[in-house]
C-alpha cells in the first residue's frame, strides 16, 4: 500500500474514531440526564465500566445505522413521504434498543419513548461531527464522489463523454427563489438579511444582477414552463377553463402540469433546458432532466417512469437528516402560530386567516422541501452533473399569507441565504467547477384582498352582474398554492378541486382566480364568447365589472374590433391600439400592452379576463384569492423578478441585442422580457459552458419519466458534445 493510501486510511480511521468518541460522550451525557436511560448495572458500576458500556452501545448503534438504516428506508419508500419522515423517529429508536441489547451483561436499558429521544440526539450529533470533519478533508469528498460514480455505473448509466474535472467545462446550478422580486432581493442584500447574495453583488469578479419582466400571467406555472421548456404559449393564468374538454387546468395539479409540459415540448420540438445530463429538483416541470426529485408533472405518472420520489430516499437515508428536518418542522409550525397570533394581537393589516392546516403547509414548504431540494442539489454537484435547476418555494408561500415585505417573509430570506451559502461552499469541493445562477420566476405585489376590501368575491360580483343569486356573506376563495398541492401529493392524497373539473351547471359562469387576475368563462357558449353575446345574455355584467373600483381593466373579444380592453367610465380600446401610456393600461407599467396583446392570441384565453386595480403610488393590488401578497396578473413588483449570474457569462441584454440584430422583434420597452427569453439566455449560457450542442433525431424525449413517449413528429433534442445519435 502506497503512502497516499496509508494517509487516506489513517484519516478515515481518525474520523471514525472521533465520531465514535463524540457519540460515546453524548450517550454518557444522556444517561446522566434522562432517568429512564441507563448504562450500568442495577448495583452500580465504575466510571471506567460505564464508559466502556457507552462506547460499546455507541459503536453498535453507529454500525446498525450505517448498515441497516438505508435498507429500511428503501423498503419504506412505498409509504407517503411525510409518513416516512414521522417513522424516522420510531425506527431510529428501535435501532438504539437493538444496540443496547447487544451490550454485554445487559447493562444498557431504556424505555421506548426515551430510546426515540436518545437516538435522535445521537444521530444529529454524529452527523454534525462527521460533516464538520469531512468539510475540512477534500479527500473525504473525493471518496464520496467515487462512490457516487460507482453507483451510477452499476445502475447502467448510458455511455457518454467522460466527466470533466475542475479544469474542464464547468457545470451550472440554477437556483430559483420562488416569488422573490428584484426589489425585494436588492433590499434584503442591502439590509444584511442575505449576506451571501450581498457578497456576490459586492465582489467585482462575482455576479451581476438585472430585472426581467414576466408575461401577463406572472406566476410559476407560466414562468417556469417558459424557462425550462422554452414556451408558455396558451398558459393564460395559474388556472383556466378549457371548454372543449370541460376541464379546469391547474398549474399545481400533476395531470395539468404534465399536459402543459407535453404541449410545450410539442410546440418547441425540444425536450427542455436540462436534457443534457440535467437534474430537476422541486419544480413543476422536468425540463427534460434525467434526474428528478419532487417534480410535480412527474407525480401524475405511474410505474417505472415515476422516479421523482428518489429524492426522499437520498435524503432520509441519513437518519440525522430526518431528525433535523422533523425538529425544524415542529419549530416552524410553532413559529407560524406565534407569528399569526402576534399579527392578530397587533391588528396588522392587511391580514388573512392563517389557521387550519396552513402552519403545517408552511412548515412543509419552508423546511421539508427546502431541505430535500438543497440536499438533492448538493448530491448533483457531488455527482458532477452538467445542469441543475431547483426551485425553493419557501418565501413565496410565506409572503402569500404574511405579505412580501413582512418580517415573517424577511426571516425566510435569511434562512434561504444560508442554503445558498452552503451550496456555494460545497462548490469548492465538487469534482467539477460550478457556476451558480440565481433567479426568480415572478415577484409579489402587496395589498388587501378583493373580498376584504369590498365585502364580496369576484364570483359574487359576477353573479350579481348576471342577475344570479349572491350569498349574503362573501365566501372564501381558495388560494392558489403549489405547496398545498405538493403536501397532498407527498401524502398520496388526491389534489383538491377535482370536482371543479366537470361543472354541473353549464348555464352558470365559471369564475377562476389567479392572484389579482380573474378569468370568467361561459361553458354553454361554444368557443370564445364575444362582447355582443355576453351583453345580449347579461346586459349589466361588463359594465358592472369595468366600473367596479377594485377592477383595473377587462379583456373581451369584440365582433367589431376583434378584441377590446374595457376600463372605467365606458373606456374602450381595441387591443391593436393599446399603449402603456394612455387608456385603460396607463399606470400598469412598461410592456403591459404587449403582454395583453400576446395573451389575447391564446386559444384558451377566458371569455372575460379581469385584472384588478393597481395603485402605482403604493404598489398595491387586490387579489381575488385569500392572499395579502399575490401574483398572477399585471401591477407592481409581481411582474419584476430578477436574474443574478456570474460575470463570466454573456450579459442577457447582449444576447437580446444579438437576437434583435438577427431579425427578432424588439422587446417592448427594452430589457429582458418574458420567460421564453429567459430560457434562451439560460440555453446560451449552457452552450458557453459545455460547447455547442447538436440537434439530433431521437425516439424519446431524453428526460427521465418521458423516455417511453415519442417526440411529436420526431422532434430533436440537444446532445452533449462528443455523443452520437
Amino acid at each position: 500500500m502506497g503512502d497516499g493510501k496509508w494517509r487516506t486510511a489513517g484519516r478515515a480511521l481518525l474520523r471514525v474514531t472521533a465520531v465514535w468518541a463524540v457519540s460515546t460522550l453524548t450517550m454518557l451525557a444522556l444517561a446522566g440526564a434522562l432517568p429512564d436511560f441507563q448504562l450500568e448495572a442495577d448495583d452500580g458500576d465504575t466510571i471506567t465500566k460505564t464508559a466502556f458500556t457507552a462506547a460499546w452501545g455507541a459503536g453498535a448503534f453507529g454500525l446498525l445505522s450505517a448498515l441497516v438504516w438505508p435498507v429500511l428506508v428503501r423498503a419504506l419508500l412505498i409509504v407517503p413521504a411525510l409518513v416516512l419522515g414521522a417513522l424516522v423517529f420510531f425506527l431510529n429508536g428501535s435501532l438504539l434498543l437493538i444496540a443496547l441489547r447487544l451490550i454485554p451483561d445487559g447493562r444498557g436499558d431504556a424505555n421506548p419513548e426515551t430510546a426515540v429521544v436518545v437516538a435522535a440526539v445521537m444521530s444529529a450529533v454524529a452527523s454534525a461531527t462527521s460533516t464538520a470533519l469531512a468539510v475540512r478533508d477534500d479527500e473525504a469528498y473525493r471518496r464520496r464522489l467515487s462512490r457516487l460514480a460507482d453507483r451510477r455505473r452499476r445502475r447502467g448509466r448510458p455511455p457518454g463523454p467522460p466527466e470533466p474535472g475542475r479544469d474542464g467545462p464547468p457545470g451550472t446550478v440554477f437556483l430559483q427563489l420562488d416569488g422573490v422580486g428584484h426589489d425585494v432581493l436588492v433590499k434584503a442584500a442591502a439590509d444584511g438579511l442575505m449576506p451571501t447574495v450581498a457578497g456576490w453583488l459586492a465582489d467585482s469578479s462575482g455576479h451581476r444582477l438585472t430585472p426581467w419582466r414576466t408575461d401577463w400571467s406572472s406566476q410559476t406555472g407560466a414562468s417556469q414552463l417558459g424557462i425550462l421548456h422554452g414556451s408558455n404559449h396558451d398558459v393564460p393564468a395559474f388556472r383556466w377553463y378549457e371548454k372543449e374538454t370541460r376541464t379546469v387546468m391547474v398549474s399545481s395539479r400533476p395531470a395539468s402540469a404534465l399536459e402543459m409540459q407535453r404541449r410545450a415540448i410539442a410546440r418547441t420540438r425540444d425536450g427542455g433546458l436540462l436534457t443534457i445530463d440535467g437534474a430537476s429538483r422541486g419544480n413543476l416541470f422536468s425540463g427534460g432532466a434525467g434526474q428528478l426529485a419532487l417534480v410535480l408533472s412527474m407525480a401524475a405518472r405511474r410505474g417505472k417512469g415515476r422516479r421523482s420520489r428518489a429524492g426522499y430516499f437520498a435524503y432520509f437515508s441519513d437518519p440525522a437528516n430526518a431528525t433535523r428536518t422533523a425538529l425544524s418542522f415542529v419549530a416552524e409550525v410553532l413559529r407560524e402560530i406565534g407569528q399569526s397570533t402576534r399579527a392578530r394581537a397587533r391588528k396588522v393589516t392587511p391580514r388573512i386567516k392563517r389557521g387550519g392546516l396552513y402552519p403545517f403547509i408552511r412548515a412543509f414548504a419552508t423546511v421539508v422541501e427546502r431541505d430535500v431540494v438543497a440536499a438533492a442539489v448538493l448530491g448533483d454537484m457531488f455527482a458532477g452533473r452538467t445542469a441543475v435547476y431547483a426551485d425553493l418555494v419557501a418565501y413565496d408561500e410565506v409572503a402569500h399569507h404574511s405579505g412580501p415585505h413582512s418580517r415573517d417573509a424577511e426571516k425566510v430570506l435569511v434562512r434561504l441565504d444560508r442554503s445558498l451559502a452552503l451550496i456555494a461552499k460545497i462548490a469548492d469541493h465538487t469534482p467539477r467547477a460550478y457556476r451558480i445562477v440565481l433567479l426568480s420566476d415572478h415577484g409579489q405585489s402587496p395589498g388587501e384582498t378583493f373580498a376584504g376590501k369590498y365585502g364580496l368575491t369576484l364570483k359574487d360580483l359576477v353573479r350579481a352582474g348576471c342577475g344570479l343569486p349572491v350569498p349574503r356573506r362573501a365566501q372564501r376563495t381558495r388560494s392558489a398554492s403549489e405547496a398545498r398541492d405538493a403536501v397532498r401529493i407527498a401524502l398520496h392524497r388526491p389534489v383538491e378541486g377535482q370536482e371543479a373539473e366537470h361543472p354541473a351547471k353549464l348555464s352558470d359562469p365559471i369564475v377562476l382566480a389567479s392572484g389579482n387576475l380573474g378569468l370568467i368563462s361561459f361553458p354553454d357558449i361554444e368557443g370564445r364568447a364575444s362582447r355582443e353575446q355576453i351583453e345580449r345574455r347579461h346586459p349589466a355584467l361588463l359594465s358592472t365589472l369595468a366600473n367596479h373600483p377594485g377592477v383595473g381593466f377587462l379583456l373581451v373579444r369584440c365582433g367589431e374590433h376583434g378584441s377590446v380592453v374595457l376600463g372605467p367610465g365606458g373606456a374602450k380600446t381595441p387591443v391593436a391600439d393599446l399603449t402603456d401610456d394612455e387608456g385603460p393600461l396607463a399606470g400598469f407599467g412598461v410592456g403591459a400592452a404587449a403582454a395583453v396583446q400576446r395573451t389575447d392570441t391564446f386559444p384558451h384565453v377566458a371569455d372575460i379576463m379581469v385584472n384588478s386595480m393597481y395603485d402605482p403610488v403604493t404598489g398595491t393590488v387586490h387579489a381575488f384569492e385569500e392572499q395579502v401578497g399575490s401574483h398572477g396578473g399585471l401591477g407592481g413588483e409581481q411582474s419584476r423578478p430578477f436574474l443574478l449570474w456570474p460575470r463570466g457569462l454573456t450579459d442577457p441584454l447582449d444576447i437580446v441585442a444579438a437576437e434583435t440584430a438577427e431579425g427578432a422583434p424588439v422587446p417592448p420597452g427594452g430589457g429582458l422580457v418574458g420567460a421564453e427569453a429567459v430560457h434562451r439566455v439560460l440555453t446560451r449560457w449552457l452552450q458557453e459552458s459545455s460547447g455547442p450542442q447538436v440537434p439530433v433525431r431521437t425516439e424519446g424525449f431524453g428526460g427521465a419519466g418521458l423516455a417511453d413517449e415519442p417526440f411529436p413528429d420526431g422532434a430533436p433534442v440537444r446532445e452533449a458534445p462528443g455523443t452520437t445519435a
